[in-house]
């Protein structure tokens, strides 16, 4: 099996280079508005937001920075096949402007975005981040009443684009085969995820560094696996780092990621070398995994009613017994990006 990865360097709210219909899946994390290490860009991307915030007027400045958020939503519902889903990393920002300290929350304004473009929301997830500070509040420490507690929590929001679900042709080899083991199901289909921790990326020098607010490898990874297919194109217009082009890479999908920054593409070169032995590690650990999860169930009496096809390991439903999992063989560059081949995962 061979994937293509394209690399767009622009501006996302423009995906020329991307046909209607042209992708299954979103998956990206935006800057968010009125966190501060993001001012310096929505000042050039939201003419006046700037101005707000010398003004002290954090209200105006927190829509204008949104503004600019919403023209690229508008072409991820262009770009993305109807019954598609878009899954959206944010968080909300806690900031003092003109002596006024309140929360802006950036997960309901971005909801209210996509619903104005006729996307259905889903269930979304917590994805909790604890702080490294052992302080728990900011304000007036131990008495009451004028603290606040510590945002430690991003939001992984989930949009269907229209109202139906994608169809498949029935028995289709290609959603079986991207089926998830029935334990995963149920870690990565729960409202809060307290086991994905933030990461520090690996970026060829500390400006890259303080310009990255990177997601871990293993958020845009599940959503990956979660609401797409084989051979389905995932995209990402807030491209950064790369993290979702490898993880769409390693679980054997197509990806076009967009970056306004071309110091990222570059610096990605070193990352990508890595995708072989990572994607190996990922399906060997998630077999071992389960096979964990088929020794405490036998163990504790249970009963898993099925032989996978492809591994030498029982499974508790009928739609997992398909599974094969998938690693990439090499990576090439090219003219757009890069073309990664694959080939199953072979049980040690």
């Amino acid at each position: 099996m061979e994937t293509r990865h394209r690399i767009v360097v622009g501006d996302a709210r423009e995906l020329s280079d991307l046909d209607d219909d042209s992708v299954e899946l979103v998956v990206t994390s935006p800057p968010y508005p009125m966190i501060e290490m993001w001012d310096e860009l929505f000042a050039e991307l939201a003419p006046g937001a700037g101005e707000a915030l010398d003004d002290g007027d954090g209200r105006r400045a927190y829509e204008l920075m949104h503004e600019a958020l919403d023209a690229v939503w508008a072409e991820v519902e262009r770009v993305l096949v109807e019954g598609g889903i878009a899954c959206v990393n944010v968080g909300d920002a806690t900031r003092t402007v003109d002596g006024s300290f309140r929360v802006y929350q950036n997960h309901a304004r971005v909801i209210d975005a996509f619903e104005s473009l006729g996307f259905e929301p889903l269930p979304d997830v917590l994805w909790r981040k604890p702080a490294n500070s052992a302080a728990k509040f900011m304000g007036s420490g131990m008495v009451p009443p004028n603290a606040y507690v510590t945002l430690e929590h991003e939001y992984v929001l989930v949009f269907r684009n229209g109202s139906k679900s994608r169809s498949f042709e029935p028995g289709a080899d290609r959603r079986y085969e991207a089926a998830y083991f029935w334990e995963e199901r149920n870690q990565w289909f729960s409202d809060v995820w307290k086991e994905v921790r933030g990461e520090h990326q690996a970026l060829a020098g500390e400006e890259l560094r303080d310009r990255s607010a990177a997601y871990p490898f293993e958020i845009p990874y599940r959503l990956v696996n979660m609401y797409s297919a084989y051979g389905d194109t995932v995209l990402d217009p807030f491209w950064g780092t790369g993290t979702t082009t490898l993880a769409a890479m390693i679980a054997g999908r197509n990806s076009v990621g967009v970056e306004i920054e071309p110091e990222f593409v570059r610096a990605f070169e070193e990352r990508v070398a890595e995708a072989p032995a990572i994607s190996e590690r990922v399906a060997a650990d998630r077999l071992a995994a389960h096979r964990e999860f088929v020794e405490r169930e036998r163990a504790d009496g249970g009963s898993l009613g099925y032989e996978a096809t492809h591994y030498d390991v029982p499974v508790r439903t009928k739609q997992e017994r398909n599974i094969r999992l998938r690693v990439v063989e090499d990576v090439e560059p090219t003219d757009e990006g890069y073309r990664a081949t694959h080939r199953p995962f072979e049980d040690a």
